[in-house]
């Protein structure tokens, strides 16, 4: 269960957290990759639900719940500390307003946003909750996941599995009017350690003026921009 302290109901609890880190567990997996008992890992788990920390999918696995993303936002982030000014970059190279989301659960969540000054523009407020089942940054979030992570969402979603894999392929996603009617985005994958997906950097505008088809041309602008977001620790390749 890696390190213990003097509290051994809190290393269990903590190594509850941590298996969950590699993807969404059920009760089984959760005693299989802690070695817990099944009715400690059962009472552990339901009480971190009940403090936000775990929620589950709508598989009924758990996953790291929000309370976590809220600590962590107290916390020194350096993508977020890079954000701003990346951001800032792709908005004036692409001439359209920039977002940088991050999954929570279900739904994937706007942590960072340059908007352009004038004219007609797209806005995503910081903090808005937008469903993982429509749009280029929801289809980049999904991407690398597991295929039983995202067989469920696929139901409901606006893309397929097939369209997933093209993701993978080419580095990089677009919507047509797939989120909202009239309106583009183009988005690209922030990797952390280990090829992990961390976050999807987006541009998003007016059908009339991205086009119909967005990504050729506004792809290289978002994956530049990915590079310079990777995982920043010493022993992590960055660009």
């Amino acid at each position: 269960m890696g390190q213990h302290s003097a509290i051994g109901v809190l290393d269990k609890a903590v190594a509850i957290l941590a298996a969950t880190a590699t993807g969404p567990a059920s009760l089984a997996e959760l005693v299989e990759r802690t070695t817990i008992p099944r009715a400690t890992a059962h009472r552990l788990a339901v009480a971190l639900e009940v403090h936000r920390l775990l929620v589950r999918d709508a598989a009924g696995r758990f996953v790291p719940g929000p309370r976590l993303a809220e600590l962590a936002a107290a916390a020194a982030d350096p993508l977020l500390e890079r954000a701003g000014e990346v951001l800032a970059w792709v908005r004036d190279t692409a001439g359209e307003s920039a977002q940088l989301y991050r999954r929570d659960g279900l739904d994937r969540v706007c942590v960072a946003a340059a908007e352009r000054a004038a004219g007609l523009r797209t806005t995503v407020p910081l903090g808005a909750r937008l469903p993982l089942t429509a749009g280029s940054g929801a289809q980049v979030l999904c991407a690398w996941e597991p295929a039983e992570t995202v067989a469920t969402l696929l139901r409901e979603a606006e893309f397929t599995d097939r369209v997933l894999a093209e993701v993978r392929r080419r580095g990089w996603a677009q919507s047509v009017g797939q989120r909202e009617a009239g309106v583009a985005s183009v988005s690209a994958p922030v990797f952390g350690r280990g090829r992990r997906v961390v976050a999807a950097i987006s541009i998003s505008g007016p059908i009339e003026r991205l086009g119909r088809s967005p990504g050729p041309r506004f792809a290289p602008i978002l994956t530049a921009a990915a590079q310079r977001l990777h995982d920043p620790r010493p022993d992590s390749p960055r660009s």
